[in-house]
């Protein structure tokens, strides 16, 4: 008798402690497959380290690979607790294509009725970006900005083809500015909206698993 195999794992990526605590105590329940979610450390650097390393264990070699965390707005109008999903992520190293955009859009408004959803390009940077930088970040066509996301994705697919994407929340946004970050321990909106975007991630990469006809 055949056995039925095992699906590809989903791997999420986190900076900062906040981050995953609020996605740790999330609901963990609906995926498909095994779900790892790894705190990388700050930085584009630290990203790529952790993610590079974890993906070279076999059991991860055909992981999907999420990155997720809190962001910088660069548009007018962005408000801490919105969501970006990323079309593409970008850095001085080039852009990754995002799988599934669409979907974990549908699937976003879903799990946070109310939220706005803002879809683009997603920059990298190597530092917290305040001010004239983020005006010049936003004449780019990018939306949002953040220091992990990029390197994680590019370092993803680097080690192996896999579906990627991006999803972040927004803390900090032209009319809304932190001093530190620090300070996103108070972003209480913006830490609940992380704890419950799992299952749209869960059904995100589900989709990924279905046979393409």
């Amino acid at each position: 008798m055949s056995t039925k195999p095992e699906p590809a794992p989903l791997l999420i990526a986190c900076a900062l402690g906040i981050e995953h605590l609020a996605l740790r105590s999330g609901d963990r329940g609906g995926a498909d497959g095994s779900v790892t979610v790894l705190r990388t450390g700050m930085g584009p650097r630290a990203a790529e380290r952790a993610v590079t390393r974890i993906l070279a264990d076999p059991a991860l070699s055909e992981a999907a690979v999420l990155a997720t965390g809190f962001c910088a707005g660069l548009a007018p109008g962005m408000h801490p607790g919105d969501l970006v999903v990323a079309e593409e992520t970008r850095d001085t190293h080039g852009s990754t294509p995002c799988v599934g955009t669409e979907l974990l859009v549908k699937e976003l408004v879903r799990a946070l009725p109310g939220r706005t959803v803002h879809t683009g390009p997603l920059v990298g940077s190597d530092h917290v970006v305040r001010g004239h930088e983020r005006a010049a970040l936003l004449a780019t066509g990018a939306i949002a900005v953040d220091m992990e996301s990029a390197s994680t994705l590019r370092s993803a697919v680097r080690t192996g083809v896999r579906p990627v994407a991006a999803v972040r929340v927004v803390v900090d946004a032209p009319e809304h500015e932190l001093v530190r970050i620090g300070t996103v321990r108070g972003g209480i909106s913006a830490f609940r909206v992380l704890r419950a975007v799992l299952p749209a991630f869960y059904e995100w990469h589900r989709s990924l698993l279905l046979p393409r006809r």
